[in-house]
């Protein structure tokens, strides 16, 4: 819900509220007034009717009309003081219901006794009311009308900044030749978080090419080395005075040396897609990839019996190049590392996914750790444990989703492309 939506549907439930209560306590209070006037022209009338009693000594002629009535009773007891009080009278007229206000009050006229009933029909107070009311209403929807407009306006105005702001940050790249800038802002909430952001953003620009210098400058020292001790093992392999065992610790040491190698070239790249160093915004023809590595392969497929079924149409997505042949050769490479002698291995791809399965050697993975870093398998000595934790970060950059299942003997990695697919 937007910061507009959510104060606007506050400020009119408040101001909704407030007119309701202030509405009620108006209505009460005209109400109140308006009965008070009604009771004193019924005043007005008793005090007429006991002047003229007193003036005269006699009742006067009663002028009843369908706005007024006066009716006298005699009676042998007089009430005890003048009452005022509502009731429902119906009109012959018209057929109608209508409230009226009646005073009634004692009045002695000679040596006989009478009581005095002065009737109003409340109709005039009650249109009066209701004239007032929907006059009440109206301003009530107006002045709603016009809040929501001008804070509508207003709010627009002052978020300007702010969704200025925000684009700004969605746009920009830590890649980028320079650090995030920030215009100042007039309002200073704005001028404070685009300070703040500015602030961060430059921390995190010097981080990430500090990171980003230290993994190429260890890339490059480490290689060296590597390379040296690679060298050197191959020329004392060479050296016809060694025996059986100095060969096979001089082959150990090598072996060990390429798993060194892999392993820091795998780290090397696992920090470059933290660092989001890969943009994967290329079309990447996949069935090409896909059978290019597998053509790479047969040899090796060809050695151990194993048999390979794809399924293959033409795909073309946006990716990185590099990327899309690490991604497939890592789980191909797994799916021939633990693929018993004699087993299968299918591999199915189309626009939506690309679907590994191959003959499980032994149960299923742990699917909870299977793609954390440094996961193995008991019988697993030969990989460095990081093949799968790629397949993962490469996927988390691209936007893809991968899953791994269990199924019928078979280990099955899928990797779901989402909205990546494009036209070729």
């Amino acid at each position: 819900m937007k910061l507009f939506t959510k104060y606007n549907r506050i400020n009119i439930l408040a101001t909704i509220a407030t007119f309701m209560v202030g509405s009620v306590a108006f209505f009460a209070v005209l109400y109140s007034i308006l009965r008070h006037q009604l009771d004193d022209t019924l005043r007005s009338e008793q005090q007429e009717v006991t002047e003229y009693v007193q003036t005269h000594g006699t009742l006067p002629d009663f002028e009843n009309t369908r706005h007024q009535w006066i009716t006298a009773v005699q009676t042998t007891q007089l009430p005890a003081h003048k009452h005022f009080s509502s009731y429902l009278h119906h009109d012959n007229r018209d057929g109608d219901n209508d409230w009226v206000r009646q005073l009634s009050f004692p009045l002695m006229v000679g040596n006989v006794r009478y009581t005095v009933y002065v009737n109003r029909p409340e109709t005039e107070t009650e249109d009066l009311l209701k004239l007032i009311i929907a006059v009440t209403l109206g301003m009530i929807g107006l002045i709603l009308l016009v809040n929501y407009l001008i804070n509508r306006r207003l709010i627009n105005r002052l978020l300007r900044p702010f969704y200025s702001t925000v684009g700004e940050i969605i746009n920009y790249r830590v890649a980028f030749e320079k650090p995030l800038q920030l215009p100042p802002s007039p309002i200073d909430e704005i001028n404070l978080l685009n300070e703040s952001l500015n602030e961060m953003a430059a921390r995190i620009y010097r981080e990430y090419y500090a990171l980003k210098s230290f993994t190429e400058n260890a890339s490059h020292e480490m290689q060296t080395p590597l390379a040296v001790i690679n060298g050197k093992i191959e020329v004392l392999l060479q050296n016809d005075g060694l025996n059986e065992q100095g060969i096979q610790q001089l082959l150990a040491i090598e072996q060990a040396t390429k798993k060194l190698a892999r392993l820091h070239q795998s780290l090397l790249l696992l920090a470059k897609l933290e660092n989001r160093q890969f943009i994967p915004d290329e079309p990447v023809n996949m069935q090409q990839v896909v059978e290019a590595k597998i053509e790479e392969w047969h040899d090796l497929v060809k050695s151990r019996g194993l048999a390979v079924q794809l399924t293959c149409e033409r795909t073309i997505i946006a990716f990185h190049p590099q990327l899309a042949e690490i991604l497939f050769s890592n789980l191909f490479n797994n799916a021939l590392r633990y693929t018993p002698q004699g087993g299968s291995i299918q591999i199915f791809l189309n626009d939506a996914s690309l679907r590994i399965s191959n003959t499980a050697a032994a149960g299923p993975l742990d699917i909870e750790r299977v793609f954390l870093r440094f996961y193995k398998t008991q019988n697993a000595a030969e990989g460095t444990g990081l093949g799968l934790a790629i397949v993962k970060e490469i996927c988390s950059l691209a936007g893809f989703v991968v899953k791994y299942a269990f199924t019928a003997g078979n280990h099955i990695f899928t990797i779901y492309f989402s909205n990546k697919t494009t036209q070729a």
